[in-house]
């Protein structure tokens, strides 16, 4: 008789858990869907507050600019979350990312847009916090299968964001802002009405403003030896996977002759595929292969696919390769769930601050680096762009031998 309120306590808090996963996903896809909405319109709107047609390096600079600020951001908010709870940290973002899309939709001036962008940049490190958020309420068993579900629902949100901010695009250059603004508040109403605190603040812990520095969760990180060489493969696969939204575009132009709606289309099929695989294979696949051969299974079939289109020289072989490059996605969420097992529950929303941060070095530097190579290799071979990230790719391999086949908790470094 004594078992049988503790069962309860203990299905309540599962059934309390299990809603909040769904709501932590749903937030997931609207802030997607908020982030995509303004990449088809970012250009005719830097053109008007620009007073000029040539806004290509302005646009290199603004995503640049939100992606650095994603890059110092993303462990702050994640520190913040372990010192403070996960729910207020992403209240406070989130407001502040509604009332940045306003200011954003009416900018008369350039400075403000760039300022709004900045801080578009600042409160979408929310992710890091996020993925805490999931962590804290997923056993291990659990998380690479979860992962895989906040992949998915990230590129369902990346899916509608863009068609949706064309549409709304076409009727007025600024309604993506309103619907942006619009979305993250319904994301606010959420977390404020549904979303449970999944890990209260370590209320005992002392503030500094040392917290405040975002290279520290970095350099506290890097003490881990066994974190290492986790954190250099996800920084590669981050690095490579800039190189879709960076050429992917130009090189279907250049070698199929490809217009938009064909190159949406493309975009389109590698985004179902994608979600596809992120929700329904990367739990099936680890629980069969286990988290490291669900890595490399996936790394060998996104090096497999770039090989082949390497050498295309017909357009439907980019929409047979979008199956197996979405199979490629298994291995991400198998590293997320990895490197989770490095550190202890009290340290994971500074971990994911700084997986976030990789993210967003990757998302600065990237982009970069192969638009340069791209057009080196332009009047060539186009193709020769995806021999050049398989290359960086493959730097992955010898450092998949540091990866421990057992993977314990550990609470201080150097283990």
């Amino acid at each position: 008789m004594s078992s049988r309120p503790g069962s309860a306590r203990r299905c309540k808090w599962s059934d309390l858990m299990n809603k909040a996963l769904v709501v932590i996903l749903a937030a997931v896809m609207l802030d997607a869907v908020g982030i995509g909405l303004i990449f088809p319109i970012l250009p005719a709107l830097l053109r008007e507050v620009g007073h000029t047609s040539d806004i290509a390096m302005l646009l290199g600079v603004m995503l640049a600019l939100y992606s650095a600020c994603q890059f110092l951001f993303s462990p702050i908010l994640g520190v913040l979350s372990d010192r403070f709870g996960r729910r207020p940290v992403l209240l406070v973002s989130l407001a502040g990312a509604a009332i940045d899309y306003l200011v954003m939709a009416v900018a008369p001036e350039l400075w403000l847009l760039v300022i709004g962008r900045a801080i578009a940049g600042i409160t979408s490190a929310n992710m890091a916090v996020a993925t805490a958020y999931i962590t804290d309420i997923s056993s291990e068993d659990e998380r690479a299968r979860r992962f895989g579900l906040f992949h998915a629902m990230f590129g369902i949100g990346f899916i509608i964001g863009p068609v949706l901010g064309g549409m709304l695009g076409d009727l007025w250059v600024r309604a993506p802002f309103l619907a942006a603004a619009l979305l993250n508040g319904l994301n606010f109403a959420l977390a404020l009405f549904v979303l449970p605190e999944s890990r209260p603040g370590r209320r005992d812990a002392r503030f500094t403003w040392d917290t405040l520095n975002p290279f520290k969760p970095l350099a506290w990180a890097l003490t881990f030896k066994a974190l290492i060489p986790l954190m250099a493969i996800y920084l590669i696969m981050n690095l490579v996977g800039t190189v879709y939204g960076t050429t992917w575009a130009i090189y279907s132009e250049d070698v199929f002759a490809w217009n938009g709606m064909m190159i949406g289309l493309s975009l389109g099929a590698y985004g179902v595929c994608h979600a596809l695989a992120q929700a329904f294979l990367t739990g099936p696949a680890v629980a069969r292969l286990g988290e490291r051969w669900a890595l490399i299974v996936g790394m060998a079939f996104e090096a497999g696919a770039m090989l082949t289109l390497a050498f295309a020289t017909q357009g439907w072989i980019l929409f047979l390769m979008a199956p197996v490059f979405a199979m490629g996605g298994i291995g991400m969420p198998a590293l997320q769930s990895l490197t989770t097992r490095q550190v202890d529950a009290d340290r994971q929303g500074q971990l994911q601050g700084v997986l976030a941060s990789l993210v967003s070095l990757a998302s600065v530097f990237g982009p970069l680096f192969f638009s340069f190579a791209y057009h080196g290799f332009r009047p060539a071979w186009p193709g020769a762009i995806w021999l050049v990230a398989l290359g960086i790719y493959l730097l992955a391999l010898p450092l998949m031998l540091g990866i421990r086949r057992t993977q314990p908790h550990v609470g201080s470094p150097h283990t």
